[in-house]
């Protein structure tokens, strides 16, 4: 398009403001439908109008013909309904200055509303002057970068949510590479359900499973290791509970006095203590009694901490881990401090029993908190949970309790300390309002559910409501994006991921599968293995 093509595009007339109500706008739409439908005026469309102080932009969230006409050949009022989102002010001798959000002077009724170019879009949509980094293209025009604002995307959280097959992971991992490249001393902790990101970040991460994982038990306070006792049970006012809060609390005391240390010690502080001195505090309690019925819950508990000793699937929490006060080298490791070329440590919870996975969670979201509480902000932190609504569902769900409770705290207050959280999930309306309530920047991708979109609307402001109208019709990488982490509300696409550099996501291709018959003839015994070693 050459300079005079864009200057006519400029004074393109679509409409008249013909009613003011707020930073709402109805304006009587005056431009005939296009053919081209770049040129036809569609929801999430960025409009202009001309106001004595600024240049005012607005977006399309409405398009109506109130009164149809029978017949096709006569003429139908149309009018087109958009929310005021920013200006460009102008300086005493005219000159256009910074877009800025919010507007300080409406347009009058009855002034013309304009198309706008790609000078608009460009000075609308332009890179901040904040720290920021590209991470797609923007809908109207696709030469034009999207950005996120750094500071303002981490230090409010977000989150990321669409149907399976949308391209949520590859806009995970596509946001946080661009991060990564302007920031590589960064600290972030990746919750991966599925083992998806390990191939995404192959000399960026730290990857943690339970074959190398150390969670002992010592670091689990009261509430997690009674869940890890009783799976699920109701211990609360149970005898068992009772004589494990009053015998940990001493096998912790026993430990510092053994190692010429003091404090207050409770079941609760992250001490260690010697698995075997607990048992024998049990066993010791139980010789002063003669009671069958006051013995069986020392018995049920000497049961179950054989039981887990043996299990090898816990052996990364009750198995094979020296009792050393080692927890400053655990918390490096988990937070990458120093970060060595490191900057995620991806927490693969595919290899963690099933009966345990909240507990772990809960562990670490607890060990993010109060470690970023404690550094008083000096260790910014990013905690990534993908697929979020398993283990913090809106559903009161009591196993599901102590991580809701870790990751609600965690959204509630975790900014002030330096803790950032994305939340990753397919099912908005299956995760705790508390989560979602508390991210100030959401990027929603495609969602066909009615109930995950009647929920997403709820969660943001009326001025973009429009724009999720297309929730159903996104196609794979595309996102509308509000919040406080993007200079405006944006319909945008990601940028494409090489093969590489995506997360082990992609669903499984039947056709290739199924085209030709294995003669590996030692597969099965290799899944058997896998199986047993993890079940």
């Amino acid at each position: 398009m050459d300079g005079h093509q864009e200057s006519a595009k400029s004074d393109t007339v679509v409409g008249r403001v013909v009613s003011i109500s707020g930073a709402q706008i109805i304006a009587q739409v005056t431009a005939p439908p296009s053919e081209d439908d770049e040129e036809t005026l569609q929801i999430g469309a960025l409009v202009r109008m001309e106001t004595p102080l600024s240049v005012g932009y607005g977006i399309v969230n409405g398009l109506t013909i109130p009164m149809p006409s029978e017949d096709d050949r006569e003429a139908e009022m149309q009018f087109a309904e958009f929310s005021m989102i920013g200006e460009v002010p102008r300086s005493t001798d005219g000159k256009k200055l910074m877009f800025r959000r919010g507007v300080s002077r409406l347009p009058a009724l009855g002034e013309p509303v304009f198309r706008t170019t790609t000078e608009d879009l460009a000075q609308v949509y332009a890179a901040p002057d904040r720290p920021s980094v590209p991470v797609g293209a923007i809908h109207q025009d696709k030469t034009l970068p999207a950005h996120i604002l750094t500071d303002e995307l981490l230090g409010k959280h977000f989150a990321i949510l669409g149907t399976t097959g949308s391209g949520k992971s590859c806009a995970v991992v596509l946001m946080l590479r661009a991060i990564l490249d302007e920031h590589p001393n960064a600290h972030i902790v990746m919750l991966d359900p599925h083992n998806e990101y390990t191939r995404a970040f192959p000399d960026r991460a730290e990857v943690l499973n339970t074959d190398n994982l150390e969670l002992p038990y010592w670091l689990l306070n009261f509430d997690e290791l009674m869940e890890v006792l009783f799976a699920g049970d109701n211990y609360k006012g149970s005898a068992e509970a009772s004589i494990v809060a009053d015998l940990i609390a001493k096998a912790k005391k026993s430990y510092l006095e053994t190692s010429g240390k003091i404090g207050n010690v409770t079941a609760d502080t992250p001490v260690p203590y010697k698995f075997s001195y607990l048992n024998q505090l049990i066993k010791d309690e139980m010789g002063k009694l003669d009671n069958a019925e006051t013995l069986a819950p020392y018995r049920r508990l000497l049961t179950r901490l054989s039981a887990l000793q043996a299990d090898t699937r816990f052996k990364f929490m009750f198995g094979g881990i020296a009792v050393a006060d080692n927890m400053a080298k655990i918390i490096r490791r988990l937070f990458r401090i120093p970060v060595d070329g490191k900057p995620i440590s991806i927490v693969d919870l595919s290899t963690v029993p099933s009966e345990i996975l909240n507990v772990v969670v809960a562990v670490i979201c607890r060990l993010t908190f109060d470690f970023a509480l404690w550094s008083e902000r000096s260790v910014p932190i990013l905690l990534v949970c993908e697929e979020a609504h398993r283990y913090a569902p809106s559903e009161s769900e009591l196993r599901f309790e102590m991580t809701n409770n870790a990751l609600s705290k965690i959204a509630k207050e975790g900014r002030k300390y330096g803790v950032s959280l994305c939340v990753v999930s397919q099912r908005p309306s299956r995760l705790s309002t508390d989560l979602l309530s508390q991210c100030n920047t959401l990027f929603a991708m495609r969602i066909s559910n009615n109930d995950d979109q009647h929920h997403l609307r709820g969660a943001i402001a009326d001025s973009s409501a429009g724009l999720l109208e297309f929730l159903a019709s996104l196609g794979n990488g595309e996102a509308i994006a509000v919040g406080q982490g993007v200079s405006l509300p944006v319909r945008m696409k990601f940028n494409n991921l090489v093969e590489a550099d995506r997360p082990h996501s992609a669903t499984a291709i039947f056709s290739q599968a199924w085209g030709a018959e294995s003669d590996d003839a030692d597969l099965v015994e290799r899944i058997v293995d896998r199986w047993r070693r993890t079940a």
